[in-house]
């Protein structure tokens, strides 16, 4: 026998448990995560400082001490009625509470879209889920589409039209599929998801052609990402949603960690594939509808902001999805933040902030640090 015919050594070492392990390495260089712990301690006081310094900046300018004091005195009921007081509490804290709750919930929805699909460069975009959302609220604001459930239709709208969408994706790709187990395969579902996105914003520019014209400004802004008609009663449902969500999410962790190896390995490990993936595009279109009705399209953010956490703390969801809520809270404040000032006292889209400093991010992060899937080429 030639020496390079020889039969190699079976690999040494325990079997790979694909669903508690992380999936392999990126290719180019050793897979390095920093511990959780810090990591989360390190998040929570940024997420603190930025959202400190959002609420303390602005045409009036505030300091910490000013900021807190306020806020010590709402949560211990002394309220003053002080000019600092309406500020902090009535303006400007609600709407950098909504941008981290946002922000929090883009965040994981990306995550979840890009095991889903397999592809590090997915996002609730890329499957047509916000934009579906977008179809709703935008037939709510033009149309007065259910009025009669008053401050809640713009709410249901978008959850209805991304639902819709979710749908439509999931109907389509699985066309032509049942004689392959009706495995949506990845591949499959990206193309849908592009073909039924570029459908509904096709159907939102018609809505808005159609709609009201006293109302299609507004509209539009919206539809770039805002968070200046931002109140306390909005706050709730997507916070409760969220929570909801990291919560079923952190407890089919393995099941992620699983699915992001592959379908094939995932089911071999029992996991119910295409169950888990239905599961996953419901949460995923409730946080889109929520995201989408309380601060209109806004994109990168649940692009962007997974690449970065998978750089600190790895793929294992029970490590990036609690990172990436913190993470992605104060990406988003820092944005809104970036909006209410860089052209002050005019307000800039949150969608033209998060495009302008996500995309030269995301160049650095693919250039640096291509991410694959459950494969290392």
């Amino acid at each position: 026998m030639r020496p390079h015919d020889r039969i190699p050594p079976p690999p040494q070492g325990p079997p790979r448990d694909a669903a508690t392990d992380d999936p392999p390495p990126v290719r180019g260089g050793r897979s390095r995560r920093l511990p959780l712990l810090p990591v989360l301690a390190a998040c929570t006081a940024l997420l603190v400082t930025v959202v400190t310094l959002a609420v303390g900046t602005g045409s009036v300018s505030l300091g910490p001490a000013a900021v807190w004091q306020v806020i010590t005195d709402h949560l211990t009921g002394h309220p003053n009625a002080s000019v600092a007081d309406a500020i902090v509490w009535q303006i400007r804290l609600p709407r950098v509470l909504l941008a981290a709750v946002i922000g929090a919930a883009l965040t994981t929805a990306g995550t979840v879209v890009q095991v889903q699909v397999r592809n590090a460069l997915a996002d609730p975009f890329l499957l047509g889920i916000s934009s579906g959302a977008s179809v709703g609220a935008s037939a709510v604001l033009l149309f007065g589409a259910f009025a009669s459930l008053g401050a809640w239709a713009v709410s249901f709208g978008s959850v209805l039209g991304s639902l819709g969408a979710m749908l439509a994706v999931l109907l389509l790709a699985g066309q032509g599929q049942r004689g392959q187990g009706r495995q949506l395969a990845p591949t499959r579902l990206i193309l849908c998801g592009v073909v039924l996105s570029a459908l509904f914003e096709s159907l939102t520019s018609f809505l808005i052609f159609r709609g009201n014209p006293q109302a299609t400004q507004s509209v539009l802004f919206w539809l770039m990402g805002s968070f200046g008609q931002a109140t306390w009663t909005q706050l709730p449902i997507p916070a409760l949603v969220l929570t909801a969500a990291v919560i079923v999410l952190l407890a089919q962790s393995r099941s992620l960690n699983a699915l992001a190896m592959g379908a094939e390995a995932a089911a071999s490990l029992g996991v119910d594939v295409q169950r888990l993936r239905r599961n996953l595009f419901l949460v995923t279109s409730l946080i889109a509808g929520v995201s989408v009705a309380v601060s209109g399209v806004i994109g990168f953010v649940g692009l962007v902001v997974p690449h970065i956490v998978r750089l600190l703390v790895g793929s294992d969801h029970r490590r990036s999805l609690p990172v990436g809520v913190l993470f992605g809270a104060s990406f988003m404040v820092l944005g809104d933040l970036l909006a209410r000032t860089v052209v002050a006292p005019q307000e800039m889209p949150m969608g033209v902030i998060t495009a302008f400093v996500g995309a030269p991010v995301l160049i650095v992060l693919i250039r640096r640090r291509p991410y694959l899937y459950g494969a290392t080429r």
